[in-house]
């Protein structure tokens, strides 16, 4: 009896706090990949087979439940302990990431997943990507060392290490996306723009050196080369064909199961997510989840206005732009504004290790956002 009245006390005080907005979004966003991973999925697949076997559906709806639990984990313990547990398991993600190369399982020509006895195919990278901001966060705002440049410059180091352990994989899409989180940490922190432009310039010097001097990145040369000019390229075919779905979808779809793009194009139910829900439930279906990610990323904003510590505002600002821009390029994609780079929609792709990173993700906003007790 008085370990029930504990656990209630404890979903009492964590109910009670947290901001049940952004909590009910992202409840409602991960709704909304269970249901596309069931209608939009499994039940073509369990057609194709002719069987019962709604697999795809089973594993969304276990990797959401394993995300569920980290986001009440990590929303409820204490932010001293929870910024502390960041640094280690951090640290630990590198480890993972830096085995990639040796023990990981290649797929398509990219090797970057390792495979887990809980999570096969997981991809280090979704568990290093939140943890880097709360370190570089961290780091930025440390009050024992006053030269803000030293701090510019360690918290750089440990991200272009970051990124060199993406690129070799290869996965440029990652890495640029993990450069993206450092600079608007930086920036935020209140770097010079002058000092932030010529670093991300020599950057973009070393980039198309790669792609045109190393062997290795001749693939993005190719994927850019198809991107500007459709005739010479030979990496248009997903992406014309995910246009091609969410123009015959019109404004309200063709209708459940009624889609053809998740026949035609591997790894839809991932990389090609929205252009699978749009054709069967048309634009009005994006319109309405974009409308989600618009008021979850506002609610995040209001509370960074509100908040007075800096730690906590860079934290918060760092997590909810890496979600936005993740889901940006996925949507750039889709519609060919940006090159194929195999980037999953935060919330409603299949997939573990995506869905594992943004549930870290969720809990430390709704830790970062809750109701101060005094």
């Amino acid at each position: 009896m008085q370990s029930k009245n504990l656990l209630y006390s404890l979903y009492y005080n964590w109910w009670k706090n947290i901001d049940k907005l952004i909590f009910s979004i992202i409840i409602l966003l991960f709704l909304i990949g269970l249901f596309f991973s069931l209608v939009s999925t499994s039940l073509i697949v369990s057609d194709k087979l002719d069987t019962n076997d709604y697999s795809f559906f089973f594993k969304h709806l276990v990797f959401i439940i394993l995300g569920l639990i980290v986001i009440i984990i990590l929303s409820s313990i204490n932010q001293n302990k929870l910024f502390k547990y960041s640094i280690l398991v951090f640290f630990i993600s590198l480890i993972f990431l830096l085995l990639v190369p040796l023990i990981g399982v290649e797929v398509k020509g990219s090797r970057r997943w390792i495979d887990l006895y809980l999570l096969p195919r997981f991809q280090p990278i979704e568990l290093v990507k939140p943890f880097l901001i709360i370190s570089i966060s961290l780091i930025l705002c440390n009050q024992k060392y006053s030269n803000i440049l030293y701090k510019y410059a360690f918290s750089f180091l440990i991200t272009l290490g970051v990124a060199l352990l993406l690129s070799l994989q290869p996965d440029i899409g990652q890495t640029f996306l993990v450069l993206f989180s450092w600079s608007i940490l930086i920036f935020t922190s209140g770097i010079s723009l002058i000092f932030l432009t010529a670093l991300f310039s020599s950057l973009i010097f070393v980039f198309f050196y790669l792609i045109f001097f190393v062997p290795k990145f001749e693939y993005i040369k190719n994927r850019l080369i198809s991107f500007f000019d459709a005739e010479k390229g030979t990496y248009n075919f997903q992406s014309d064909k995910a246009l091609e779905s969410i123009t015959s979808g019109g404004f309200f779809g063709k209708g459940i199961g009624e889609g053809t793009l998740k026949n035609r194009v591997p790894e839809a139910h991932t990389d090609y997510i929205i252009s699978v829900i749009s054709e069967e439930f048309g634009v009005i279906a994006i319109i309405l989840i974009l409308f989600l990610f618009l008021v979850f990323i506002y609610s995040v904003f209001k509370k960074v206005y509100l908040e007075n510590d800096e730690k906590i505002k860079l934290i918060l600002i760092g997590s909810i732009s890496l979600i936005l821009m993740q889901a940006m390029i996925h949507i750039g994609v889709n519609i060919r504004l940006f090159p194929t780079t195999g980037m999953t929609l935060p919330f409603i792709s299949y997939g573990g290790s995506s869905i594992i990173s943004i549930s870290i993700l969720s809990g430390v906003i709704l830790n970062l956002t809750k109701q101060k007790v005094n």
